[in-house]
């Protein structure tokens, strides 16, 4: 979920264009900051240094391991993950938001869960690009501080280029890292994205959030493939939400038949926490869900053309996967449904049989491996 890696800003970091603004003033200007970041609509606001090195060894091991399976950019930029300055120079200072995307209207994931015909989408992605929708809300804040004491240094993040973000988040206090490697807050849970503003204003920190996952250990038990391997430790090989979006090649076979009927991404660690009984719903309109995508079925989805697949995820963070990685994990999930407890097993098979002659080796092999799960499940086999 990489883009380009960055919003322009009037005045790069390090450029001594903060230079003219008083010391003094700068708490009054944290504080500001705060307050406009509740008027964009981010839910909290937190200021933190640039000291990484902790987290950026914890990252240096997990890479040494193989964890990050075939993210090969997660190495190639060194130590810029850690070393802000290094990414940006001129930073001294990171301003990270986090704004609610869990949706009162979107079918809830456990009921899906419980419906395998049914698609099960990542609640992150059923409405618009969240990418876009930070940005934006980013280079306004951006903006009202430029207002306020005039060219300053920044540049502005969401996903989009080599940031510890969750690091960051934790040390401006905006909640802590837990044993699923989200971050969690004591008063809204997960389900939030993050974004940041690396800038060359030295504003006072916030203080780093207190870890309270205490004995707890339900998202370890929850995790479909087993990808927690331990607490703080994630698997990304076998992590559904890896397989489903950034591996490009085929799905390990062994992993298949635990992945349900997941599609795109995986929530199950987030379903279990107990932090996410305080969990507040947006109030934003770009995140409500798009196309049925919150309850729709297997089958008709796998019926989506190329040109539908790009019509109806056009603006969505679902174009990561691509068509071709989009029919593979359907194919998956199709071959996942049980048929004796189908009410359409016929439309199942019917809807795999389309597609086995697919162009795609990708998807054919999915579909073959499909149909070879119900092979004399309809009494035709």
């Amino acid at each position: 979920m990489k883009n380009k890696p960055g919003i322009p800003s009037s005045a790069a970091p390090g450029d001594g264009a903060a230079d003219s603004f008083a010391d003094d003033r700068l708490p009054e200007l944290a504080t500001r900051i705060k307050h406009w970041g509740k008027e964009l609509g981010f839910q909290q606001t937190g200021i933190t240094d640039t000291d990484l090195e902790s987290h950026g060894k914890l990252l240096n091991r997990w890479l040494k391991k193989g964890f990050h399976g075939s993210m090969d950019y997660m190495e190639r930029h060194g130590s810029r993950r850690s070393r802000p300055a290094e990414l940006v120079p001129g930073t001294v200072r990171v301003i990270s938001v986090r704004m609610n995307y869990m949706t009162a209207s979107a079918r809830p994931a456990s009921e899906l869960l419980e419906d395998p015909e049914s698609a099960l989408v990542s609640r992150y992605a059923l409405g618009r690009d969240y990418h876009k929708v930070l940005r934006r809300r980013l280079q306004k804040l951006a903006g009202r501080i430029e207002a306020e004491i005039g060219p300053f240094g920044y540049r502005a993040f969401v996903d989009s280029a080599p940031v510890l973000e969750k690091a960051l988040a934790e040390k401006a206090g905006l909640g802590w890292i837990g044993k699923h490697s989200n971050l969690l807050n004591l008063r809204a849970g997960s389900w939030f994205f993050l974004g940041e503003i690396y800038t060359d204003l030295p504003l006072p920190i916030d203080e780093p959030a207190e870890n309270h996952c205490g004995d707890c250990v339900r998202c370890l038990a929850a995790c479909p493939t087993g990808a927690i391997i331990g607490p703080y430790q994630v698997d990304a090989r076998k992590c559904i939400s890896y397989l489903t979006i950034e591996l490009k090649g085929a799905i390990p076979e062994e992993l298949r038949p635990l992945m349900g009927n997941r599609i795109f991404g995986c929530d199950d660690c987030q379903l279990v926490c107990p932090w996410n009984r305080f969990a507040r719903n947006t109030e934003e309109p770009d995140f409500l869900p798009r196309h049925g995508l919150d309850a729709e079925s297997l089958v008709r989805l796998f019926g989506w053309s190329e040109d539908e697949f790009l019509k109806r995820t056009e603006g969505s963070a679902i174009r990561r996967t691509g068509y071709t990685g989009w029919l593979r994990n359907i194919a998956v999930a199709l071959g996942n449904v049980d048929l004796a407890r189908s009410d359409r097993p016929d439309a199942v098979i019917d809807a795999l049989r389309q597609r086995s002659d697919h162009p795609s080796d990708l998807v054919r092999e999915h579909v073959e491996w499909a149909l070879s799960r119900h092979s004399g499940a309809d009494g035709r086999f």
